[in-house]
């Protein structure tokens, strides 16, 4: 019923309203007027946090354990970004269907002779590899396919040991050296150092290097006359320094290198197993996210995440040390997919795939930029957030700790022994293991589609839960480890054996 209006003596008078009503709408207005300076206001963020700029990912979640992760994307809040706290039953997210069809392949036709037969005397050939330990792996394995392309003898490898990583370890400290040598008789000959004579080396090394992607016909024309007029030729920075492709034998030797005679030293296996095992004791499935977000990382990348003059300012000063890199586009390369995602866009992308909050979550990082502060999102939505650190004592870690190599050695057995392994990024080490894991079977490993998934981030706000899951899924196919995803031929090697 309407309300009536007297008029009494000159004055209008409003009849008396219910206690009850005018608390509702007196609530009513409140709620308005929050909501319309939360619109007004700026996004919510982690103390102390940097703020952040348009080209980076807005970042608005309350992080707090058992809250719901939520964000209003309307004046009245009538529609929510709300992230469920539960996942998808799916057996496929932990494999796929297909894999059981696939195998890895790499035994020598009956045509690639033996390095008995083909092997020259007097001939050989030394390698300086170059960068990480994964950067490193790629130039042995290649350093063994330019010794048969050569038909000469291959000294072990000498590693990396004044880089930004600054590891003494020699091949034998990380690698089983002599399981190395056996292993890989039939291919080429491998010797541990160069043969002596009267107390002295056969010869002086003539130390050279060849251009990257150096094709057969490359090393029979620049390496194969010096060979035979020094006998010792020793290459230098060898890492990507043979052909992405090469006739059949020489990949199928490739792999026999990578994936059966680069084996770990036996501490580095064990404690690697041990890891494994207790990350099974915790669950029944595991994932292990190589996240890559370091400060060198991002450095080299030349991306910008939002963190204003202090971040340009310590990012640039590590970016000099590549002094061949580019002035870049912070905003290009995110939009052209060419940066890593945050590790809260990382939580987001798994989330929308189906894995829910119980997933037990084994994180390969280094120094993460930004430290708790930017871990913080993402184990927010992911709880069960574990490392090696985390798993195994200080003492345990001690022989391995005082050495990134082997400490990244670790990393890459617990994430290759994962039922889902999530790479953030197309470096040495994603690349090596996604090949490795397409090797053994197809497991199932996920790659972001960094380049569709940049504008989905930025919007996500302006829609429901439900459509960014769908999206998430859609750009996601062809990057979740299935079977057929590259043609053969397609692709780095390294990756797509």
């Amino acid at each position: 019923m309407g309300l009536r209006r007297r008029r009494r003596h000159g004055r209008w008078v409003v009849p008396a309203i219910p206690a009850s009503s005018a608390a509702c709408a007196a609530a009513v207005m409140m709620l308005l007027v929050v909501a319309f300076h939360s619109l007004l206001a700026p996004p919510t963020s982690i103390p102390d946090a940097p703020q952040r700029s348009r080209s980076a990912t807005p970042s608005s979640l309350m992080v707090k354990r058992n809250i719901p992760i939520e964000l209003h994307r309307s004046l009245f809040g009538a529609d929510l970004f709300r992230v469920p706290s539960g996942g998808s039953a799916s057996h496929d997210l932990w494999g796929s269907k297909l894999s059981e069809f696939f195998h890895g392949c790499s035994n020598a036709s009956s045509e690639f002779p033996t390095a008995e037969a083909v092997t020259h005397p007097n001939r050989y050939l030394m390698i300086a590899t170059s960068g990480g330990l994964n950067q490193q792996r790629t130039g042995i394995i290649d350093a063994v396919v330019a010794a048969r392309i050569l038909n000469t003898t291959l000294v072990v490898p000498k590693l990396d040991q004044k880089s930004f990583w600054k590891d003494a370890s020699d091949f034998a400290e990380i690698f089983d050296v002599d399981w190395f040598i056996s292993s890989l008789a039939k291919d080429v000959k491998i010797i541990k150092q160069l043969p002596k004579r009267d107390g002295k080396i056969v010869a002086t090394p003539y130390i050279m290097r060849v251009p990257r992607k150096c094709t057969p016909k490359c090393y029979q024309n620049r390496v194969l006359p010096l060979l035979l007029k020094k006998h010792v030729v020793q290459l230098t920075k060898f890492d990507y320094r043979l052909s992405n492709k090469l006739e059949t034998d020489l990949q199928k030797l490739r792999c026999r290198v990578n994936y059966h005679a680069l084996k770990f030293t036996d501490p580095i296996l064990e404690m690697g197993e041990k890891l494994i095992q207790r990350m099974k004791a915790k669950s029944q499935h595991f994932m292990a996210l190589h996240l890559r977000f370091e400060p060198d990382m991002l450095a080299f990348s030349g991306c910008y995440y939002g963190g204003g003059e202090k971040e340009r300012k310590e990012l640039g000063a590590i970016r000099k040390r590549w002094k061949t890199l580019h002035t870049s586009n912070p905003e290009k390369e995110r939009r052209h997919g060419k940066c890593p995602l945050t590790p809260e866009e990382v939580g987001l992308m798994l989330r929308a795939l189906g894995f829910g909050d119980d997933v037990h979550i084994y994180v390969a990082s280094g120094e993460v930029y930004g430290a708790e502060e930017t871990l913080a999102p993402l184990k927010a939505l992911f709880p069960n957030f574990h490392s090696k650190e985390t798993l195994a004592s200080k003492e345990e870690l001690a022989r391995f700790s005082a050495f990134s190599s082997r400490m990244a050695a670790l990393d890459f057995i617990v994430c290759d022994g994962s039922d889902v392994f999530v790479t953030n990024n197309n470096g040495n080490m994603a690349r090596i293991l996604a090949g490795r894991r397409r090797y053994y079977g197809h497991k199932r490993t996920i790659r972001p589609n960094a380049k569709k998934l940049y504008s989905l981030f930025m919007n996500r706000t302006s829609m429901t839960w439900d459509a960014f899951a769908s999206k998430v899924s859609a750009f996601q196919k062809g990057f979740m480890g299935e079977p057929n995803e590259v043609k053969p031929g397609r692709g780095e090697f390294h990756e797509n054996p």
